[in-house]
């Protein structure tokens, strides 16, 4: 779990968070070669929340091979129930075992392939927080709904649904990944002025329904094609806290560049 921080120092302290989706990629013994590599060349970053989310079948021995290191380990969703006759799902106790401290919730591959929606997300987050694990809440818009100038009004509704019934406590605690959908996987990404905008509406609405404190120690990070040429640019806006990094995070070397690139002050 993140360290918590003063609330009145946030805005000084909330350091970049930048995470590694690896999505269907990977085998254990290829995420653990990966792992221990990486544990090294990032080593002595200490100004960077850094986390691996590798598949379920090779969480625990990438939890083990980062265990004791400034790295932490996510799982890639989960139910919200403790157990049950659920195939093919996880529980938030189960990835805490494993040794996840975070969890992805809400992917928009997550939501587009497999039917989540918005009261699923609430039900998940909420599981995750009672259970200690760290949500990394997942949000954006399609093309078209970018295209007809609904941006805004989707983000408010997938904030207001999938954050429903949570204490401003337990939004203080989340990390919000704000992943514009016609940019995942594209080559396309949002301009660093776009993402700027989301990222300052989204922390604007954390501030009206959570309050101050809650909206400044919330990470908001951005996700959609980074990769080592475009993450300083983007993280030197105001509100954007890090990113959310899927193909160039499977390339040891470009996801330690990113997370090189990612280091600075943030005021």
């Amino acid at each position: 779990m993140r360290p918590q921080a003063d609330p009145i120092l946030m805005t000084t302290m909330r350091l970049p968070f930048i995470a590694a989706n690896w999505k269907m990629f990977k085998t254990v013994h290829e995420a653990v070669v990966y792992a221990k590599e990486f544990r090294g060349a990032v080593k002595d970053v200490d100004d960077v929340e850094i986390v691996l989310a590798p598949p379920f079948t090779a969480l625990h021995a990438v939890a083990e091979a980062v265990r004791n290191t400034n790295v932490g380990v996510a799982g890639q969703n989960l139910h919200w129930e403790r157990e049950g006759a659920f195939t093919g799902e996880i529980s938030a106790a189960m990835l805490t075992e494993a040794g996840a401290e975070y969890v992805i919730i809400g992917h928009s591959e997550r939501r587009t392939y497999f039917g989540e929606t918005d009261d699923t997300v609430n039900r998940r987050t909420l599981a995750a927080l009672t259970a200690g694990l760290t949500p990394i809440v997942c949000i954006g818009e399609t093309l078209d709904e970018r295209d007809a100038g609904q941006t805004l009004d989707v983000l408010d509704r997938q904030i207001k649904g999938g954050l429903d019934h949570l204490t401003a406590t337990q939004a203080a605690l989340l990390v919000i990944a704000y992943e514009p959908v016609w940019a995942i996987g594209t080559g396309r990404n949002a301009s660093p002025e776009q993402a700027e905008d989301a990222h300052a509406h989204i922390r604007t609405r954390l501030r009206q329904w959570f309050g101050a404190e809650a909206a400044e120690q919330c990470h908001i990070i951005y996700g959609g094609s980074v990769k080592p040429g475009n993450i300083a640019e983007l993280v030197v806006q105001l509100d954007v806290d890090g990113a959310l990094v899927g193909g160039a995070s499977l390339d040891l070397r470009a996801f330690a560049e990113i997370v090189s690139k990612s280091r600075r002050a943030k005021v």
